[in-house]
């Protein structure tokens, strides 16, 4: 019969849980994804691990409305908030996607006073890859 093996060192005993709060991050990257439907805002360290984010669902807009600068800019808003708390003070911006949150965006951010090392776009363009889908007919 197999003997149970005793769990001698969990991931979870050695953490306190006001950890999250606790942590003081100087600088970080956030990271915009502005699609035609939705905005997302991700905050991350330097090493990539996810600080905070908010997307314009989760702020409380449904349907066509997610889509609107405005939704944008409430969600960077709201994912900035709580790093600034954490004490960040310089950042990083990626922008992802054609969307219309992506200048409402940036436009919180510049005015949250996380001063902003560079902003890039990291839009995925095709170098003539796959076929797109055949054009739509109204």
């Amino acid at each position: 019969m197999a003997k149970p093996i005793p769990k001698v060192g969990s991931r979870r005993s050695g953490r306190s849980s006001a950890r999250k709060s606790a942590r003081r991050i100087p600088k970080g990257v956030i990271h915009v994804q502005a699609s035609f439907n939705n905005t997302i805002v991700t905050v991350t360290d330097v090493r990539g691990r996810v600080i905070s984010w908010s997307s314009a669902g989760t702020c409380g807009f449904k349907g066509t409305r997610r889509g609107t600068p405005f939704a944008a800019q409430t969600a960077a808003g709201n994912a900035i908030r709580a790093v600034v708390d954490q004490g960040m003070q310089r950042a990083e911006v990626m922008i992802k996607g054609p969307g219309l949150g992506r200048d409402a965006a940036l436009r919180a951010i510049r005015r949250s006073g996380i001063l902003l090392s560079f902003v890039r776009d990291v839009t995925p363009m095709p170098h003539n890859g796959c076929r797109p889908p055949k054009k739509r007919r109204v």
